[in-house]
């Protein structure tokens, strides 16, 4: 009886070893295909964004519910295509990973969820994702829009689409409407300062609260 459990749990073993090293292998594929991908985005959405996101999913996953393999391979594709028109980005984004993933054996199921979790994280969208794999996405992709990098994030981009710091007669729009397509200043009060609210998960919340102080 004992030598048969052991044969059984020495098998489980076996198979869960296979299995993460299958998923390791489709991970390390995808971060090849969005390292070329995002090649030509401006500093603010570059793969080395993308791989800080990945890192902050990694943390919210040791604490939150979710598929990890699913999250970690949205994270990976989300920002794949970045449009002129920014609220178009995540739909295309969305729709070349379903190629992508297909070409890389992930089944139907898997492909819905994190096509999904692309399509839903954006915050022009004004969406909370639908599932527990697109809140985490949200979640990891926001923190890296506040705290320190989220500061070098805002006039890195500000400086490639030529927008200036802040409006000289009116730095903190006391008495104007907010504007961040022309000031950068302006995001922060429009998008960045509002962010450790919109926070899905508990562990997000908390390093948002952090990097918002």
């Amino acid at each position: 009886m004992y030598q048969l459990d052991f044969t059984i749990n020495t098998k489980k073993i076996q198979i869960n070893k296979t299995q993460d090293m299958e998923i390791m292998t489709q991970l390390e594929s995808l971060k090849k295909i969005a390292k070329k991908k995002l090649k030509n985005n401006d500093p603010a959405h570059d793969f080395e964004h993308v791989m800080r996101v990945y890192r902050n999913a990694e943390k919210l996953c040791k604490t939150e519910t979710g598929n990890k393999k699913l999250i970690l391979s949205s994270v990976l594709l989300h920002d794949i295509i970045k449009s002129k028109n920014q609220k178009n980005s995540a739909e295309k984004s969305a729709k070349l990973a379903e190629k992508i993933l297909k070409d890389n054996d992930f089944s139907s199921d898997e492909i819905s969820i994190v096509s999904n979790a692309i399509r839903e994280h954006s915050f022009s969208k004004g969406k909370i994702p639908s599932t527990p794999e697109g809140k985490i996405l949200q979640d990891a992709d926001r923190l890296d829009a506040i705290g320190a990098i989220g500061l070098a994030r805002v006039f890195s981009f500000s400086g490639s689409h030529n927008r200036s710091f802040y409006d000289p007669t009116d730095p903190f729009s006391k008495n104007r409407n907010l504007n961040d397509g022309k000031w950068a200043l302006d995001h922060f009060y429009e998008k960045l300062l509002k962010l450790e609210v919109k926070m899905n998960t508990k562990t997000g919340k908390l390093l948002a609260k952090n990097r918002t102080k």
